[in-house]
């Protein structure tokens, strides 16, 4: 055991965070911390590290065991380049190592005993920094920099120049580096793009030490993790196994505990129909009966009814009129921004009800795309159609139409006045906002905030074609599974961009990679994505080495979502005949096998007409095999 929490507490006033809650963490285990947002999770974290006290209880770290914290947002103050800050991870081995140096100058200079005892140190200091794997560390800090998303010319970037995301991933980035013996990573996959959230997934599985993760992202947390620490109304609860694993059981608890709770009430109420009905009789003995069966019900100890959940919310979305069948048509669409090429030559359809989500790395271009669609930026090249009766509405996290001075209540309400106060609350309590957080000012809101009340108020837009830019950020795992089961109701289209790949694994029909300054389309979710990534950015956005040929094809081609999907298909079809033809071949050979086994028995070489039936036979399959080689080597090039 490396960390433990024993019946610890904490309360702010009113606000409960933790009552006698405890936890352990082994060595080596990796575990998320899981709760809706404003259960606490941050506090358990600060009262770990020691930025804050526990009310009671105790929290052990063991002995001689090193902690290291990765906190939400970075105030990093540093006048060095992204390079030399993530280099002071290593101070230690490179302290090391100039030492070093300054030993081998010395030694020329030593005789006997001062240079013996100088060798002596020599041997133990390059032991040690063997150990660190001292010779490596440099192309270990360029390998964890370019796994967060750092490209070699952005090492020499002053950090003072960063957004609070770089800075988040370059504090990300030391922490990994320092290798404590414990890691405590508070949303660690925010600022990183899905390739990024790749890498750091294998770096954690591949991790000595143990990792404690508070997370929202599903996918994120079922690849790494095998425990879960719940945190929700002041309790603390453990589950063994990944994020799907705690889900399913926590569902199968509640629905029990809910089993409990209505069948108490259920005898409960029958005892007091009893008790009722034998005063009702007003004779000594009915009295007595009913004076003991109330004794038996005060013995009873009550079943606490199980919370409602979030999930109980019902988002409905519905057009207020049907589109066209084709809803958007793109035609060789290009964007470029002094010294960087987003996209060029970009052809694609959009038909009505499709549901699209957009991936790619950070700054490839996903959200200006969106703000071309929506006419906030204009294109520098090609054209787009919407089709008939195409109604557009737009979620972009920096572009809000809110009232600063209105409440978040009454921003719903002004919009939307055929509502009811029971239905206004429900929408926004699915967006975070419950009892009288509804009546804070808009201008008094975090960005965050700002944003959950503008996807609030668009899921109310009964637009027929929903245009998203990361819709899951800011939102909780129950409030992601609201917003997941409206999109999925919702009978319209939807295009969105999105680094939540559970989300997308969830509501995605087709999804449109940027990559390479060019899009690959995969006519699935993010799973199928996966397992023809390589194979599909290979055939039509090539490597990163030949892009402007790789985009020349592609143009050319003017390849349609529909033609690609035929492409796609006909992959299937040569893979199917492939594995076909492979399994002919495997059983003709085995046959040609079985027959030279056959002519060497007495009673068949002694036999001249079953031999020419073999033989007949074997030169069948040897002209077979011929053709099958053939179609082999066809279909496998």
């Amino acid at each position: 055991m490396i960390l433990a929490c024993h019946g610890i507490s904490k309360s702010f006033g009113e606000n409960v965070i933790v009552t006698e809650g405890s936890f352990h963490i082994e060595e080596h285990e990796k575990a998320a911390l899981v709760g809706p947002n404003g259960a606490g999770k941050t506090t358990l974290f600060k009262m770990i590290v020691g930025e804050l006290s526990s009310d009671a209880g105790e929290i052990i770290l063991t002995k001689g065991k090193t902690l290291g914290y990765l906190a939400q947002h970075q105030d990093m103050v540093s006048g060095g380049t992204i390079y030399e800050e993530v280099k002071l991870a290593k101070a230690d081995i490179i302290a090391m190592e100039a030492q070093l140096r300054s030993i081998e100058c010395e030694l020329k200079h030593l005789k006997g005993d001062a240079l013996t005892a100088r060798l002596e140190t020599y041997h133990r200091l390059t032991a040690a920094f063997e150990r660190e794997n001292g010779y490596a560390y440099e192309s270990e800090i360029t390998g964890v920099l370019k796994g967060l998303g750092f490209r070699e010319e952005d090492f020499s970037k002053p950090v003072s120049t960063l957004s609070g995301g770089q800075k988040t991933r370059v504090s990300l980035g030391k922490l990994l580096l320092t290798k404590p013996d414990i890691l405590l990573l508070d949303e660690p996959t925010n600022h990183l793009d899905l390739n990024s959230i790749a890498w750091l997934e294998t770096y954690l599985l591949n991790y000595s030490g143990a990792v404690l993760i508070v997370s929202h992202d599903r996918y994120f947390l079922d690849r790494v993790v095998t425990k879960i620490l719940e945190i929700e109304l002041g309790s603390l609860m453990t589950y063994m196994g990944n994020y799907s694993a705690y889900a399913e059981k926590k569902r199968r608890l509640r629905e029990a505990k809910l089993k409990e709770y209505l069948n108490q009430q259920q005898e409960i109420k029958h005892h007091e129909a009893v008790i009722e009905k034998l005063r009702s009789f007003n004779r000594e003995k009915s009295i007595k009966r009913a004076e003991s069966r109330e004794k038996m019900l005060e013995k009873i100890k009550p079943v606490e009814k199980p919370v409602e959940m979030n999930t109980e919310i019902h988002l409905n979305l519905e057009p207020s009129r049907q589109s066209g069948n084709d809803v958007l048509t793109v035609e060789a669409l290009g964007k470029s921004f002094p010294n960087q090429v987003l996209f060029q030559n970009v052809s694609f359809e959009i038909k009505r009800g499709e549901h699209i989500a957009i991936i790619g790395d950070n700054g490839t271009g996903k959200t200006t795309l969106l703000k071309i669609l929506n006419q906030v930026l204009l294109a520098d090249t090609g054209a787009f159609t919407l089709g008939a009766n195409v109604e557009i509405g737009y979620y972009d996290q920096e572009h809000h139409v809110l009232h600063m001075d209105k409440t978040i209540f009454d921003e719903i309400s002004d919009d939307y006045p055929e509502l009811t106060n029971t239905k206004i609350r429900n929408m926004l309590a699915a967006f975070l906002f419950t009892g009288d957080d509804v009546f804070k000012r808009i201008g008094d809101l975090s960005g965050g905030e700002r944003g959950r009340v503008s996807l609030a108020k668009l899921m109310l837009s009964r637009a027929n074609f929903l245009i998203l830019d990361e819709p899951t950020n800011h939102l909780d795992i129950s409030s992601k599974e609201i917003l997941e089961k409206a999109l999925n109701d919702y009978t319209g289209t939807l295009l969105y961009v999105s680094h939540d790949r559970y989300f997308i694994n969830q509501t995605a029909t087709r999804i449109l990679d940027l990559v390479n300054h060019t899009f690959v389309n995969y006519i699935g979710n993010y799973d199928y994505y996966l397992e023809k990534r390589d194979e599909l950015t290979a055939a039509y956005a090539g490597r990163e080495e030949t892009i402007s040929s790789s985009v020349e094809v592609v143009s050319e081609a003017k390849l349609s979502w529909q033609e690609q999907k035929e492409a796609q298909a006909r992959e299937r079809k040569r893979l199917n005949e492939l594995k076909k033809t492979e399994e002919c071949i495997t059983g003709l050979e085995e046959r040609d096998a079985e027959i030279d086994g056959l002519m060497m028995q007495e009673e068949v070489f002694t036999n001249s007409l079953r031999c020419q039936e073999l033989a007949n036979e074997k030169a069948a399959i040897a002209a077979k095999l011929e053709e099958l080689y053939e179609r082999w080597e066809e279909l496998g090039t």
